[in-house]
């Protein structure tokens, strides 16, 4: 074993990890930060007799973690990287013949695995910091046990581990042996500085480094959750920070490499520093001299959502054990201070762990590896999480689409080629689908771009990321330009040898879950009348094979480039910077973009809600190259609306690539049984008080509800609710010949309705309800059956002499509401008893009426005077 000079707590349990890896294939060490289990465990395990000289692989989340802990193991063996000990990252390694341990990213041993299942010349493989749960981490760990268990019973697999439910990998791992390392850590005391709401997270953290700069020695370490925040942060501290002794640097996976090491690397003496970083600063790295933390308590995910085929970044609140990791940071070395920017009792409040990638992430990379290995059904694999199902039945059908998967789910020779690209399957067709179109170095530089945040800087205009990304000089740069010139070598190699191959036939047979989606507007209802044959395609379709049909070879647009990858979110403008993507999707772009100008733009990148996103990177397209490449899906669709300002029909022919319109004309409108249907729900819709009702018809309305009233089994319901809910059977077959309101007479909703009541109940009605009561005069006066207090009649007083019963309806159940009148037609009383009033107040009402109207009639029985419309005779 190597003689470690320099005491680690790790050294505790490394007699223990040996034997244990000497007896078994399987293990699992709990670590906690700084206990030196990334740099001693690999070394450790180096002149182990089960290695037989072969190369032992540890993978690390991130590519700066890689090439510090292959820094710190080539010290320690006083070698150079590349030597014993190398690394293999994406833009770049440091190995040679010589080297035995390999640290490698997540995602490069899935390559290597994928690539040689066996793992020749592998002794064994060491997944650090696997609390982090990465989608490539757990896919890595899956493959590696399936290759174990099947192929390798030889190959030695650990799992490694700062915060972890052991006992859980353990399980997973054949209930192996978990060992335990206590570490050393030195106290950190918490200082908890509360969270103000109204003040911008950067300016607090800002306040709270520089208040931490005057009260502690030592550097700082601080936590945040994005780029974009660390640099409004650097700025704001800027000017509160004016000591020269004290550098500011930031930390974050966009940077070159050569700035990541300026960043880790310890300030010279005398100095002190200030690293401003994301979550990546976590674990793995050790920063030399940071003895405070000063922790924003958030963090940047990832979050896919299927149902529309997005993946957003989503800032949330870090996990108990992601902080808990990072207070830890302050006591790697010597005592330290953490300072916390929301209050103690929140702690308790947080998630336990980091939610595991592969439970929020996009899937269709992951399937398209699984595919290749030859396991369609991922639960056939070791995976500590199962993938959710949702997500994988969305990748699976965009892989079709790609022609990457066959319908049992078996990997095509086209995905196989796509697979090899080391691309997201969206971005690897864009390639495939550009150099077939003459374009694939470009669209290889936009894959660059799209994998590798911060290149070409942060503009939206991604034509202007491209020009600066070309320009570029920097080493990160350059090195993705090398690995996009591979991309499109590769692409090339491969359509070259596959020339005797028929291109492949692209679309779906299958209904498109888009249809109805994203269609808001005025229109209350409709008729649409599909004049395309082509079936929609999937959410994540809209491609065709390439055509060069618009455009020459070599001369495809950015925006069209994007769209080969992204056909579910090209957009159209709906002003103000607002567009509609054809998945439906509502999203908007600064106004001050020009791209807030483009008819149509190809959307890269999009945050916020599912209604209303912000376009955070894309590319202009025109209609024409819109038309060209989607011929095959743009449908020409005929549709009748209703226009409630209007109150009539409206026919447009709409020329859509889903959810978008591209182009529509005004039609004129044919009557039919169709536009009968939607004629009536807009009248509906829009109230039917809007109907062109006479007084007759409302009357008549109101005699046959008052009888449905007393009896609601022998009337109909002609209630604004039933006659809505019934269209079908009254208005509807009103509406044959027409097509707006103006057409729609009082006579013609007469006819209809009255259709609702059959003929002998008509007669019924006559008798029941009548219209109007005979007054002894002879008089005939309407009976108002709207009335609050029931039906009515205002009648004068000595019209009704003589009379002996009260007037009813309903065959002498109903007594009419009398409003008797004085001979001026005001007012005088309301009685439900004619027969009383007479023995009644009739006396009080002949006292005051007869002075004020002498020249009436008003006997003292009016129950047998004549009932008369006149004055009296001059002189009696």
């Amino acid at each position: 074993m190597i003689d470690f000079s320099t005491p680690l707590p790790i050294d505790a349990v490394l007699a223990d990890l040996t034997s244990t890896l000497a007896r078994g294939s399987t293990a699992v060490l709990v670590a906690p930060p700084g206990a030196g289990k990334t740099t001693r465990v690999p070394l450790a395990l180096l002149d182990a007799e089960w290695t037989a000289k072969k190369k032992i692989i540890v993978l690390e989340p991130r590519r700066i973690a890689a090439r510090a802990a292959a820094e710190r193991m080539a010290q320690t063996l006083g070698e150079r990287v590349g030597d014993t000990v190398g690394y293999r990252v994406r833009f770049g390694s440091k190995v040679s013949r010589a080297t035995r341990i390999e640290v490698v990213t997540e995602g490069i041993f899935t390559r290597q695995i994928l690539d040689d299942p066996e793992l020749n010349g592998v002794a064994a493989v060491l997944f650090d910091e696997f609390h982090e749960r990465s989608r490539d981490a757990d896919l890595g760990l899956a493959l590696a046990r399936d290759a174990q268990t099947g192929l390798r019973e030889d190959l030695r697999i650990l799992v490694m581990s700062a915060t972890l439910d052991g006992a859980r990998v353990a399980k997973l791992l054949g209930d192996c042996p978990v060992i335990t390392s206590e570490g050393r850590a030195f106290p950190v005391d918490t200082r908890y500085l509360g969270r103000k709401p109204d003040v911008q997270i950067e300016r607090q953290m800002a306040d709270a480094i520089a208040t931490a700069l005057r009260a502690d020695s030592g550097s700082v370490l601080a936590f945040l959750p994005g780029a974009a925040e660390i640099r409004r942060t650097q700025n704001f501290l800027s000017e509160r920070v004016s000591d020269p002794n004290t550098e500011i640097v930031p930390l974050f996976g966009a940077l070159d490499a050569a700035v990541q090491d300026r960043a880790i690397s310890p300030p010279p003496k005398g100095q002190r520093k200030v690293v401003l970083a994301t979550s990546i600063a976590e674990t793995s790295l050790t920063i030399e001299g940071v003895r405070i933390v000063v922790d924003s308590g958030m963090a940047r995910v990832p979050r896919y959502e299927p149902d529309i085929g997005l993946t957003r970044l989503e800032t949330i609140r870090a996990s108990r054990a992601a902080v808990d990791q990072r207070r830890g940071r302050a006591g790697r070395t010597e005592p330290g201070v953490c300072y916390r920017l929301w209050d103690e009792p929140q702690t308790a409040s947080l998630e336990a762990y980091t939610r595991p990638e592969i439970l929020s992430a996009d899937l269709s990379s992951l399937v398209l590896d699984l595919a290749h290995w030859g396991a369609a059904d991922p639960s056939a694999l070791a995976f500590l999480d199962p993938p959710p199902l949702p997500a994988l039945t969305e990748a699976r059908a965009l892989l079709r689409e790609l022609n990457a998967l066959d319908e049992a789910g078996r990997i095509t020779p086209e995905g196989n080629g796509l697979r090899a690209l080391a691309l997201p399957p969206r971005l690897a067709r864009m390639i495939v689908d550009s150099h077939r179109l003459g374009s694939g170095d470009e669209a290889a530089l936009i894959a660059a771009i799209l994998t590798e945040r911060g290149l070409g800087g942060d503009s939206a205009d991604l034509d202007a990321r491209l020009d600066n990304f070309r320009r570029d000089r920097s080493q990160r740069a350059q090195s993705a330009r090398q690995l996009a010139e591979r991309w499109a070598k590769q692409v090339a190699a491969s359509e070259d040898a596959a020339n005797d191959v028929p291109a492949r036939v692209r679309g779906s047979s299958s209904p498109s879950p888009l249809a109805g989606e994203g269609r808001g507007g005025g229109s209350v209802s409709s008729i649409t009348r599909n004049n395309t044959p082509t079936p929609n395609p999937s959410p994540t379709s809209g491609r065709s094979r390439p055509s060069s049909t618009g455009y020459g070879g070599g001369e495809l647009s950015t925006g069209l480039m994007l769209a080969l990858a992204f056909p579910d979110r090209v957009a159209r403008n709906r002003g103000n910077g607002s567009f509609v993507l054809a998945n439906g999707r509502g999203a908007s772009i600064e106004q001050t973009s020009a791209l807030a100008k483009s008819p149509y733009i190809a959307v890269a990148e999009l945050t916020g809600t599912a209604a209303n996103g912000r376009i955070l990177l894309a590319a202009p397209i025109t209609q024409a190259e819109i038309e060209a490449q989607f011929a095959d899906h743009i449908q020409t669709d005929d549709e009748i609306t209703f226009d409630r300002a209007a109150m009539a029909l409206r026919a447009r022919r709409r020329k859509k690539l889903h959810a978008i319109t591209l182009s529509e004309q005004t039609l004129p409108v044919s009557p039919s049984a169709e536009t009968a249907r939607v004629l009536a729900d807009g009248f509906v819709t829009a109230g039917l008080e809007r109907l062109p009702w006479s007084k007759p018809l409302k009357q008549w309305r109101d005699r046959v509800m008052f009888l449905r009233a007393a009896s609601p089994e022998e009337w109909p319901d002609l209630s604004d609710n039933a006659l809505a809910e019934t269209r079908g059977d009254w208005l509807v077959p009103a509406l044959f010949d027409k097509t707006s309101l103006a057409n729609f007479s009082a006579g013609d909703l007469s006819d209809a309705l009255m259709n609702l009541l059959p003929w002998e109940m008509r007669a019924r009605l006559d008798r029941e309800a009548p219209t109007h009561f005979e007054a002894p005069t002879g008089t005939s006066l309407p009976i108002d059956y709207e009335a609050e207090q029931g039906p009515t009649i205002a009648v004068r007083l000595q019209e009704l002499f003589g009379l002996n019963v009260h007037p009813s309806i309903a065959k002498g159940k109903i007594p009419l509401v009398l409003e008797l009148l004085s001979p001026a037609h005001r007012p005088v009383q309301v009685t439900r008893d004619l027969p009383g009033f007479w023995r009644g107040s009739y006396a009080a009402v002949r006292s005051d009426l007869r002075g004020r109207y002498p020249r009436h009639p008003w006997p003292e029985d009016p129950a047998s005077a004549p009932p008369t419309r006149r004055v009296k005779p001059r002189g009696t």
